[in-house]
């Protein structure tokens, strides 16, 4: 049976960085930092990258139950043995500004030279080998997986966190569980899931299914990395909206359950957490983006290892420089409009839709006497992902917006609908692939959207998100 899956102590444990955000709670943190067990993750390591702007923290879920009754196991089908391994890795980059974090998965697969070492288990000295990069953590510990990930990514790690088990299936529990959207019928038999298309809210355990989750469809572990990404987004929602982490007795509580499971460097400690969580105040999924290390090969055979997960490596680079160099992952979206339709001003979330916007060609025509709102609304369809044409034309007066399509497109056409609420569709046959929205003085403004689903959609997987795209309506 398939490991459990640990995004859900990730999630839970960068919230950490969240929760001092007053006096009130730095005395709360101070009081329960006693649960809070060190490790020695930098111990001996030498030729390290340098350090750049920001904070970058490796955040690691270990497959380890000694927490874990023979029933839960049962219950949660977590089965086989653990491996003492990293069954996930995280590196989790806090800008300067503290106004960002930047989340990069890490498949757990990957291929590495792990640098020589003394295997902790063996007490034996090893040279140089090839391994996957969730073994270093069995060879050799926290300072041998920040050496692999160091290697691999040319960023310099500043903390470690490693997550146990059982108290996050708690955790969700005790925030009175976390929601999450899903455009079909999601149903695992190895991990148990079994959603309903539309919202769930989902307990601890089912939350453990959901993020563990990789025989939905072909996309495997990629598409088990994106959704534990949307999870992720949505326990910082929940932590961080008026029903988290504001109420003292909550604080409390979720506090002593994820310090009692959580092992750090020495040099995380609780002022260290405070300081942060202060920088970190008023911090939302909008201020956090989400990308999945660039993959060349999925299945990369090594002698003696068999199949493994090889990087593109100019790719991961691009991407890792943009961590060392403290800038976002995703350009961040312009900002304003009124309504005139000039763009998706304060909305947070986006609305999900069938087919993703840049395969979507559109043609803005004007046919108001408002000067100036094609271009507008050609902008802010582009600023959602739209490929529109960039030369709006002027149409003849009319009232109502419609949208004029081919029925072969009718997919595409009610995805831009989701763009334009008050738009009337109508199906012209040999219409082309282009799809015509002619403004009408019933117009009012753009809606952001985004994809249901870039795995199943065929977006790009290594595609940047932020933390609201990713949410649920």
């Amino acid at each position: 049976m398939q490991r459990p899956r640990w995004v859900l102590r990730i999630a839970t444990a960068l919230s950490l960085l969240l929760l001092a955000t007053g006096g009130a709670g730095y005395f709360m943190l101070s009081s329960l930092s006693s649960g809070i067990h060190r490790v020695d993750a930098f111990g001996g390591l030498q030729d390290r990258p340098r350090a750049g702007h920001g904070l970058n923290f490796l955040v690691a879920g270990i497959d380890r139950r000694d927490s874990v009754s023979a029933a839960e196991r049962r219950e949660h089908r977590l089965g086989g043995q653990p491996c003492n391994c990293t069954d996930a890795l995280m590196l989790v980059h806090l800008s300067r500004d503290r106004e960002r974090a930047s989340v990069v998965s890490i498949p757990r697969d990957s291929y590495v030279e792990l640098p020589p070492h003394t295997n902790r288990a063996l007490g034996e000295r090893r040279t140089a080998h090839p391994a996957k990069v969730n073994a270093a953590y069995t060879h050799g510990g926290p300072p041998l997986t920040v050496r692999a990930v160091e290697k691999l990514s040319g960023v310099h790690i500043d903390h470690y966190v490693e997550i146990d088990f059982r108290a996050f299936m708690k955790t969700v529990d005790v925030v009175g569980g976390v929601q999450v959207c899903t455009q079909r019928p999601l149903r695992d038999k190895y991990s148990g899931l079994d959603l309903p298309a539309g919202t769930s809210r989902l307990d601890g355990g089912e939350a453990l299914a959901y993020v563990r989750a990789r025989h939905l469809d072909g996309a495997s572990d990629m598409g088990r990395m994106k959704r534990q990404q949307r999870f992720l987004a949505a326990v910082i929602d929940k932590l961080t909206g008026s029903s988290g982490l504001l109420n003292p007795l909550r604080f409390r509580e979720v506090g002593a359950t994820l310090l009692g499971s959580v092992r750090t460097d020495a040099g995380l400690d609780t002022g260290a957490v405070f300081a942060l969580g202060k920088a970190l105040h008023g911090f939302s999924p909008e201020s956090s983006e989400f990308a999945t290390v660039p993959v060349a090969d999925m299945d990369y055979e090594v002698p003696g290892l068999g199949a493994t997960v090889r990087w593109d490596e100019e790719r991961a680079r691009r991407l890792f420089d943009r961590l060392r160099e403290d800038r976002p992952l995703k350009p961040r979206r312009g900002r304003g409009g009124s309504g005139s339709g000039s763009g998706s001003g304060g909305q947070r979330k986006a609305t999900p839709v069938e087919v993703p916007p840049e395969r979507i060609r559109v043609q803005v025509e004007n046919g108001t006497a408002e000067n100036g709102l094609g271009g507008r609304v050609d902008r802010s369809l582009a600023r959602t992902g739209f490929a529109t044409t960039g030369a709006p034309a002027t149409a003849e007066p009319t009232d109502r917006t419609v949208l004029t399509y081919d029925p072969e497109w009718d997919r595409s056409a009610r995805s831009l609908a989701a763009a334009l609420p008050h738009a009337k569709l109508r199906p012209v046959p040999d219409h082309g692939a282009v799809l015509t929205v002619t403004l009408g003085a019933d117009h009012e403004k753009v809606r952001r959207v985004r994809p249901a689903d870039p795995i199943l959609d065929g977006a790009d997987v290594w595609s940047a998100v932020t933390g609201d795209e990713v949410l649920c309506t």
